[in-house]
């Protein structure tokens, strides 16, 4: 190759690079869709609404939250999964379509660990057990003697098929020994209306969607999956209290497609991070025991990785299996 053809080769790759950079540094110039695959109302929504008006403050862009529910959350990851890998439409879910689903499904149209790039872990969440006061069991050992005393009686529901409220009840339906129905909904919002009518009898949810219920006495706290008590909620039991062993946190998480530029994740990600350690972003999700965390896109993907492989055993030992 002459000098004057390594001269241009070297002029095309440095143009190339100062495009690159052009186009990261100018992300984001339109608004960013902030996709939770749930329905409104639910604590996936309730966390996403809040991170978009701070992002939207960072980035100076809008942050629309948009709601693509279906298939346990699958409907709402498969569109993000297939979207031009840009960084303008992010995925805000919890375990279920990022690591449940995999496992749980026998046919899924989308791979996390091959279709996502991690952005950031977002929040640890306590799961609460609840029932409507009308049930004739105030404690987890009360329930537990009267679904041993009356097999396939009782009904739970749950955010829909393969969430962390589903499998959080098939772990304690293996480990206590016990026979209850399930229900799945379409998110947390409407399982938790026909809860509050008596509808269905039991129901492991977030607290940020639960504790204004339990609060209000409409609903009763039997207890918290977490392995101790909650501070925030320290009057309500750990189910290992009852239940040695037992344990489940719910957890959520920011992805994008992948193939999205690094420079891109960088930048949603020190968004992201700016916005969980914002006092009042804090003070605001303290009061129901959620734990803001942030960190790295690579503390992500060992935490969806790790989490992948626990849940494949709850699924395997429970023996759920969706088409």
């Amino acid at each position: 190759m002459n000098k004057i053809t390594w001269r241009q080769a070297l002029g095309g790759l440095l143009l190339a690079g100062a495009a690159g950079l052009a186009q990261a540094q100018a992300f984001p110039d339109k608004p960013i869709t902030l996709v939770v695959p749930f329905p409104a109302g639910g604590t996936t929504d309730i966390l996403a609404r809040s991170l978009a008006e701070k992002l939207a403050a960072d980035l100076k862009q809008p942050v629309i939250v948009e709601n693509r529910q279906g298939a346990g959350g699958n409907v709402g990851a498969d569109s993000v999964a297939k979207s031009r890998p840009d960084g303008y439409t992010v995925l805000l879910s919890s375990a279920g379509p990022l690591t449940i689903n995999q496992h749980l499904y026998a046919r899924l149209s989308y791979d996390p660990m091959r279709h996502f790039a991690p952005v950031s872990l977002l929040a640890q969440v306590p799961i609460m057990l609840v029932t409507h006061p009308a049930k004739p069991f105030k404690t987890v050992a009360e329930m537990i003697a009267y679904a041993k005393a009356n097999p396939g009686k009782l009904s739970y529901g749950s955010q829909g098929n393969g969430t962390t409220s589903h499998l959080t009840m098939e772990l304690l339906k293996h480990q206590a020994g016990l026979n209850i129905v399930h229900v799945p909904y379409r998110g947390s919002a409407p399982a938790t209306t026909d809860m509050l009518g008596g509808t269905i009898d039991l129901m492991f949810d977030n607290s940020p969607s639960t504790l204004p219920h339990v609060t209000a006495q409409k609903l009763r706290a039997l207890g918290v999956a977490s392995a101790q008590r909650v501070a925030a909620m320290d009057s309500v039991p750990a189910l290992s209290e009852t239940v040695k062993g037992f344990e489940s946190t719910a957890w959520f998480a920011l992805v994008v497609a992948a193939g999205t530029p690094d420079a891109v994740i960088q930048q949603l990600n020190r968004a992201v991070n700016a916005a969980l350690a914002q006092n009042d972003m804090k003070e605001k999700f303290a009061a129901s025991g959620v734990q803001l965390l942030g960190g790295k896109p690579e503390d992500l993907a060992r935490h969806m990785r790790s989490e992948s492989d626990k849940w494949a055993e709850v699924v395997r030992a429970s023996g759920a299996k969706l088409e």
